[in-house]
């Protein structure tokens, strides 16, 4: 697609969100990166929270980090392209060793991945022995080399349950945890200090219980229930989803949780008035290109830092100068695999 089409389709889709002069440039920029890619060989891996310029133009898959781990598994493509944050980009490369991932920005950093560390793991694993341990997909290879299994919001009900226990360890988010523990009928502790090994606290005062950690998304611990409650006063038709990285308050207020694409799928199915999404801001933007038809409330106004680092133009250099490349040494690849194939096996909850 030339410059002038991605225009006008840019013009239909992003028209009434961004000036026209913007709409130009990134056509261009747009139609330089599949230009690059077709050259590279490369596929493009878009997550949802990309801003509207890039996730309607170039990815050749858009979707949640569980929809674009497996379409990392999948692809034949020498180069992978992760437009997304680190540890998704380190996901794709524990699934492809051969082949190499770009991430379009440096360091495309995670609040929740930087919440723990492989060393926390294994003092984890010490102090509950036994106790089988989940971990999101939002941490680092090698914390993912230290557990028993990956999940994603999309399946993380599902991995739980097919563990087949009383007692959980769930790293690092503390609000995911506690969701879905309510929803699997689990108690959760999220220990301030880590017992000594041996300790009781690796008996019966765990069982029926998952042991959570004090990660939070920086974005998604925002928003309040007394930010529903604003909402609702004002709209009472409103239908409000949030994601399950909010708090347990947050999400009980709420008509509906889920992972992003399980909220695409929600709105695209609701016949309800209007929507309000509590996520990263940018994907009710892409909703809306992509179904001008729903009214979406602009009331959202938490970017994460992060993924707002990857735009068209990181994108086009990233292919342009083969940059920036993800490597995951070997003896922790091998181990993380084993987890995220797992996760893999499990697929996700049914919505």
């Amino acid at each position: 697609m030339n410059a002038d089409a991605l225009y006008l389709d840019l013009k239909h889709k992003l028209g009434d969100v961004m000036p026209e002069a913007e709409l130009i440039l990134k056509a261009e920029v747009a139609a330089e990166v599949l230009r690059l890619k077709e050259e590279r060989n490369a596929v493009i891996l878009g997550h949802n929270y990309m801003e509207p310029a890039l996730f309607h133009t170039v990815p050749d898959f858009q979707g949640d980090s569980l929809e674009l781990s497996r379409r990392a598994a999948e692809t034949d493509k020498p180069y992978i392209v992760f437009c997304g944050v680190r540890f998704m980009a380190e996901t794709a490369k524990i699934l492809n060793p051969s082949k190499t991932v770009l991430l379009p920005t440096e360091k495309g950093g995670c609040s929740l991945a930087e919440s723990i560390t492989a060393a926390d793991v294994r003092a984890l694993r010490a102090a509950y022995p036994g106790v089988p341990i989940v971990t999101y997909i939002n941490t680092y290879a090698d914390v993912k080399a230290e557990c028993d299994i990956c999940c994603t919001s999309s399946n993380a009900v599902a991995v739980v349950e097919s563990l087949k226990t009383d007692t959980v360890i769930f790293l690092p988010d503390e609000y995911l945890a506690k969701n879905v523990a309510r929803e699997t009928g689990l108690h959760v502790i999220v220990p301030k200090v880590l017992p000594k090994a041996g300790s009781a606290a690796s008996g019966t005062d765990v069982e029926h219980t998952m042991i959570a950690w004090k990660g939070r998304c920086e974005v998604h611990e925002l928003f309040t229930p007394e930010d529903i409650d604003s909402v609702r006063k004002q709209f009472p038709d409103v239908m409000i989803l949030a994601h399950p990285e909010c708090s347990p308050e947050v999400v009980a207020k709420a008509d509906f949780s889920g992972s992003t694409t399980a909220m695409i799928k929600a709105v695209e199915k609701s016949k309800a008035k209007r929507y309000l999404l509590l996520t990263e801001c940018s994907m009710g933007d892409n909703i809306v290109a992509a179904h001008p038809e729903k009214e979406m409330l602009r009331l959202c106004s938490h970017r994460c830092p992060h993924m707002g680092e990857i735009t068209l133009e990181q994108t086009r250099d990233s292919l342009k100068y083969l940059r920036w490349v993800i490597d995951v040494p070997e003896d922790i690849r091998v181990r993380a695999l084993r987890s995220v194939e797992r996760m893999l096996a499990v697929g996700p909850k049914v919505d």
